[in-house]
């Protein structure tokens, strides 16, 4: 059992293929990891056991049937409790209280996806109130402690699912990502968190359907190897009917695993221009930098373009994401319950409480256009950077994991070096690539001299998915971090 439970998304898949184990077998191993370590990290906020068990013996039939089988034919998966929805299941969206009784009523995009891949869902991982932070921990359920020193947290905002990747509970999760919450807590948890390209994988947003390019917000897998992340991307890639900004874009990246990335051109940005980055998170960046050389590829230290203080773009995407939770709280309010009065307002966090009330109705077309002309200027920048270089490489955040608070409320920092940040958001350089969309991956960098993990964050051309995983690849043949995970004792 412990066995499989080291096992990744492909070795699983091809052992249930091969009827070398049986998917009942690898469920039971997943289900015995979770109840082992879940009460240390907090990593699921609810369990369908008896139905993956269910799921998982269908799947066995159908093995023995001889029956066509998807590419993660009985492989045991998690989603996340935020704007993902599965019939029957409840939503509380990131551990808000009042709603501990919001059952769904429809499946979100990465589920219907992954279940016509063969995956089984075995339930959904915890996240902060409206994944509105670059930490996990809400009102609900509380924090989410990472594998590698559970007092730390596992960051966010998809910490559940990179907490039960990285301690070997599933092999793949899901994160959502609207300014780095697949790769921040990959960052964190020595797994691997990427994020596709706009347009190339959809997501099912109502009542409004555009919601999703203010900023870009994609759903994709956390994963221990970049492999995973290669076969995922190829399932979740594609135009669904429900999401009108989602292209026909569907391609073979099988081969961005071999490759190589000899000749290309890669410029290594150390802050992204105008962030504060802890020593210790510049010293495992830099020194992982000198791989992608071994690797025949040139490194060249460079400036992105960016010209504003670190806090406007910080502040700007803070305000982009507040439409869309008030959105969200008056359809709860059409349902009869007022996240925002005074009776349920204790459910939100104060800092996202805040934000709402900063922004408020009075957010006007002309604040909202004046905050976009400034992430064109963004989208300006990594476009001409990109017109000379192939990639983009930099720190995935700013700091290193910080400690659980015992209040429901663990931020990031408000300070590094000096220099004040947003603890929300502003230690997350990530969310530059949501405002403008290219494809872009965490990968482990290495250990700190805490031995907490370190996240390198590649970004490439838009589209040029291929390039992002071939880079990534070819940086985990040359310095692997699976041996990491020997650290974790649940």
């Amino acid at each position: 059992m412990a066995d499989l439970a080291k096992l990744s998304a492909t070795e699983t898949a091809l052992a249930i293929r091969e009827r070398r184990v049986s998917a009942s077998e690898v469920m039971e191993a997943a289900i015995a990891r979770i109840e082992a370590g879940n009460e240390k990290l907090n990593a699921f906020a609810f369990t369908a056991f008896d139905e993956a068990r269910d799921a998982a013996k269908a799947a066995d039939e159908a093995v023995a049937r001889g029956d066509e089988l998807g590419a993660l034919h009985g492989v045991p998966t998690a989603m996340k409790d935020l704007f993902d929805f599965k019939p029957g299941w409840p939503s509380t969206l990131g551990g808000i209280p009042q709603l501990k009784d919001n059952i769904a009523d429809m499946k979100c995009g990465f589920v219907e996806s992954m279940e016509v891949a063969g995956a089984i869902f075995v339930g959904k991982t915890n996240s902060p109130a409206m994944g509105y932070r670059g930490t996990t921990d809400n009102a609900a359920f509380g924090p989410t402690s990472n594998p590698f020193d559970t007092s730390r947290n596992a960051g966010g905002s998809s910490g559940g699912s990179a907490a039960a990747v990285a301690a070997g509970m599933l092999p793949v999760a899901e994160g959502t990502d609207g300014g780095g919450s697949i790769r921040i807590p990959a960052a964190w948890t020595n797994t691997v968190g990427y994020r596709a390209s706009a347009g190339r994988t959809p997501l099912l947003v109502r009542p409004n359907a555009f919601a999703n390019t203010l900023p870009y917000i994609f759903e994709g897998t956390i994963t221990r190897n970049v492999e995973d992340a290669i076969l995922s991307l190829g399932i979740l890639q594609g135009a669904h009917p429900g999401d009108p900004n989602c292209h026909q874009m569907v391609n073979d990246f099988s081969d961005a695993a071999l490759r190589g990335i000899k000749g290309m051109k890669i410029g290594y940005s150390p802050d992204l221009d105008v962030f504060p980055i802890e020593g210790e998170v510049s010293d495992v960046v830099a020194d992982a930098v000198k791989v992608f050389e071994q690797a025949g590829a040139e490194v060249e230290e460079i400036k992105i373009g960016l010209t504003r203080d670190q806090r406007e773009y910080s502040d700007i995407w803070c305000r982009l994401f507040v439409p869309i939770m008030r959105h969200s709280f008056d359809a709860i309010k059409a349902s009869g319950l007022d996240l925002l009065s005074e009776e349920h307002r204790h459910g939100l966090a104060p800092d996202l409480l805040d934000w709402v009330e900063r922004v408020g109705p009075g957010y006007s077309a002309d604040d909202l256009y004046r905050d976009l002309s400034v992430r064109s200027e963004v989208f300006d920048a990594y476009q001409a950077t990109f017109a000379k270089y192939d990639l983009i490489v930099s720190p995935t955040v700013s700091a290193m994991p910080v400690k659980n608070a015992a209040d429901g409320n663990t931020k990031g920092p408000s300070e590094i070096n000096g220099v004040e940040i947003d603890p929300l958001i502003g230690w997350c350089p990530t969310f530059l690539t949501n405002f403008t969309g290219h494809p872009s991956v965490s990968v482990p960098a290495g250990l700190g001299t805490s031995g907490l993990p370190v996240g390198l964050h590649i970004a490439g051309r838009r589209q040029a998915d291929g390039d992002v995983l071939a880079a990534a690849a070819a940086f985990e043949r040359l310095r692997p971090w699976a041996q990491h995970y020997s650290r974790i004792a649940l």
